[in-house]
C-alpha cells in the first residue's frame, strides 16, 4: 500500500491545526514544499510555519527544498523537525555531499527531478537514498495538471531500483488524485503527495480513502 502524504501547501493557514489533525488522523506523511523565489519563482513558507506544524505532527514531516544551495540549510530544517528531506538534483553542484549531510542530521534522504530531468541521472544516487521525488508537474506552482508521461518515468525507476536491489521508495508529486493513485502504484510509486485533491475536496477524508 502507498503513503498518502497530503501537501500543506494547499491547507488552511487560517486553520491549520485543524488540517495538522486531519493528516494525524487519516494520512501517512505531512509533505511540506519549501520555495524560495529562486529556484522556483514562488515564495512558501519557511521555518515558523515548519516547527509548528512539527509540534503537533504526530506523522514524519516529508520536507521537499526547492531552494538554491540546500546544503546550508540541511541543519535547520532538522533541528524544526523534518525527518525525511529531499532537495532538486540540479540545485547543487555535489549532490552526492548533501545526502551524506542530510545523513548526518539524522534524516533520510531524497533526490527530487523535474519532468525535464531525465529519471536515469538519479541512477549513481539509488544506492545512498531512502527515497527519491519524482515530480509530474513542474516544481513551484499547484494545482497543475499531471503529466501522463510519469508512469513510464516511475516505471524506469521501479526496475533500476529492483536491478539493483535496493530499498530506494519512489515518491510522486503533482496532479495526484484517486483517479490516477491506482495506476501510479502499479507503476511502483510508494508514496503519493497530494495537495488540493485532498484539502481542496468536499470529504477530505473520502479522498484520501480513494487513493489508497
Amino acid at each position: 500500500m502507498a503513503l498518502i502524504a497530503p501537501s500543506m501547501l494547499s491547507a488552511d493557514f487560517l486553520h491549520l491545526e485543524k488540517d495538522v489533525e486531519f493528516v494525524n488522523r487519516h494520512a501517512d506523511l505531512f509533505h511540506l514544499d519549501i520555495m524560495d523565489g529562486v529556484f522556483v519563482p514562488n515564495i512558501s513558507y519557511g521555518f515558523p510555519v515548519v516547527e509548528a506544524i512539527a509540534s503537533a505532527a504526530s506523522k514524519p514531516l516529508d520536507v521537499h527544498l526547492m531552494i538554491v544551495r540546500p546544503e546550508n540549510y540541511v541543519e535547520r530544517f532538522a533541528k524544526a523537525g523534518a525527518g525525511m528531506l529531499s532537495f532538486h538534483l540540479n540545485a547543487t553542484e555535489n549532490p552526492g555531499d548533501v545526502v551524506a549531510l542530510i545523513h548526518e542530521n539524522g534524516l533520510k534522504a531524497g533526490i527530487a527531478i523535474n519532468p525535464d530531468i531525465a529519471v536515469e541521472r538519479l541512477f549513481p544516487y539509488l544506492h545512498v537514498c531512502e527515497f527519491v521525488l519524482v515530480m509530474s508537474v513542474f516544481a513551484g506552482f499547484g494545482g497543475q495538471k499531471f503529466m501522463e508521461g510519469t508512469y513510464g518515468r516511475i516505471e524506469t525507476l521501479r526496475r533500476e531500483i529492483s536491478s539493483q536491489g535496493l530499498p530506494c521508495l519512489i515518491e510522486v508529486d503533482g496532479g495526484v488524485s484517486g483517479k490516477n493513485a491506482a495506476a501510479l502504484k502499479a507503476a511502483g510509486a510508494d508514496i503519493l503527495v497530494a495537495g488540493s485533491a485532498v484539502f481542496m475536496a468536499d470529504d477530505p477524508a473520502a479522498a484520501v480513502s480513494s487513493m489508497r
